[in-house]
């Protein structure tokens, strides 16, 4: 079995994201880049699942610009066998991310695709679902569990009332939540073997892919600075006082 790991490379979250002062975007100069927090715990899971014996090639895909590379070669150090670059200087967007993945499993023969749940940058959510819909796979959103067994993928995932566990036929489309597990760190031999994993490139126009965003940005802006609240009190007896008389909710 041959899984597809899509990865995006995202502001490290560590960063405190900034708006450009002309509010078309966010700042992105000299700011630290990483792959997206999901998005690496997905590719840990594909690794394990390698590692356990029930899949034969673990090919991680990224659509961005060169730097990317940066990216996919930390996934090929963490244990990834094949890394695929869609060059693109532009946003992208879920439809055409998903259109692209599509093209890239008829292409690749993959019969899993694993993702995060989200990007951490622009909070779509919506990737792997049209993904899914796309290929017209069984989808298993925000996995905090995975068991594959008997020519079946078991995602375990958090709903409100409790744990709700699917079984799906393969092939299928499984995104990620962060209680999956805990990516590995890349050990310094690995990430010089990793320079030697074969990254190959492939443009969109190959895969019969529009990459050209649907959506228009009109503006940006940071978030309101939130002013100093709340006063202090001496005593049980005045803070009661307080909430009958001044905030009216006794």
């Amino acid at each position: 079995m041959k899984i597809l790991v899509g990865v995006k490379r995202v502001i490290d979250h560590n960063v405190k994201v900034r708006v450009k002062p002309d509010g078309s975007g966010v700042d992105l100069d000299n700011a630290k880049m990483a792959i997206n927090p999901f998005d690496e715990i997905a590719v840990e899971a594909a690794i394990r699942l390698k590692e356990a014996g029930v899949a034969s090639e673990v090919v991680a895909v990224s659509i961005g610009p060169e730097k990317a590379q940066e990216t996919l070669r930390q996934t090929l150090a963490m244990g990834v066998d094949r890394a695929i670059l869609i060059p693109y200087d532009g946003i992208t967007e879920p439809l055409s991310v998903a259109k692209t993945l599509q093209a890239l499993v008829a292409r690749e023969s993959a019969q899993l695709v694993m993702l995060g749940k989200q990007a951490i940058d622009d909070d779509c959510n919506q990737a792997g679902q049209m993904l899914a819909a796309l290929l017209d796979w069984p989808q298993g959103t925000f996995a905090s569990g995975l068991k594959l067994a008997d020519g079946k993928i078991e995602v375990m995932r958090e709903v409100d009332g409790g744990l709700e566990t699917l079984a799906l036929d393969l092939p299928a489309v499984v995104s990620v939540d962060l209680r999956l597990n805990e990516p590995r760190f890349a050990s310094l031999p690995a990430i010089m073997k990793a320079k030697k994993k074969p990254l190959e490139q492939v443009t969109a126009q190959e895969l019969g892919v529009d990459l050209t965003p649907r959506l228009e940005l009109l503006s940006a802006t940071e978030p309101p600075v939130r002013q100093a609240g709340g006063v202090l009190v001496a005593t049980a007896a005045e803070l009661v006082a307080k909430l009958k008389t001044e905030a009216a909710v006794l």
